[in-house]
């Protein structure tokens, strides 16, 4: 058994893991992880992106998943969510597109209109 503080610890740390989801102030990854995201792939783009960001250290970025997005027929789909701007659907995600996406678009700004279905950005 644990120790109580060591349990707080544990309690802490999660937490603040929770709250890192919710923070909505930094660029959001969202993978579809339904069972058709799955079926198509969806894991290994999921990882792929924790790792690409991992090795660029990009700490204004959070990956996560969602159940099915609903458009099954483009999985595996990623949304990407950044601040003032509208989502971005990259659609048919592969491991190998990810790098692309995680350089031009989260490091650079630049949307990766090859990958993506209906982008729809803010007017000024």
């Amino acid at each position: 058994m644990k120790t109580l503080k060591e349990l707080e610890e544990i309690r802490q740390r999660t937490l603040e893991s929770v709250n890192l989801r919710k923070d909505r102030t930094g660029t959001r990854v969202v993978v579809g992880m339904g069972t058709c995201g799955i079926s198509a792939g969806a894991r290994p783009v999921l990882l792929a992106f924790v790792e690409e960001i991992r090795k660029r250290n990009l700490q204004h970025v959070t990956v996560t998943q969602t159940g099915c997005v609903g458009v099954c027929r483009y999985e595996p789909l990623v949304e990407v969510y950044t601040p003032d701007n509208e989502k971005v659907t990259y659609v048919n995600m592969t491991p190998e597109k990810v790098k692309r996406v995680v350089t031009e678009h989260l490091v650079n700004g630049q949307i990766v209109r090859d990958f993506t279905i209906g982008v729809v950005e803010k007017k000024d």
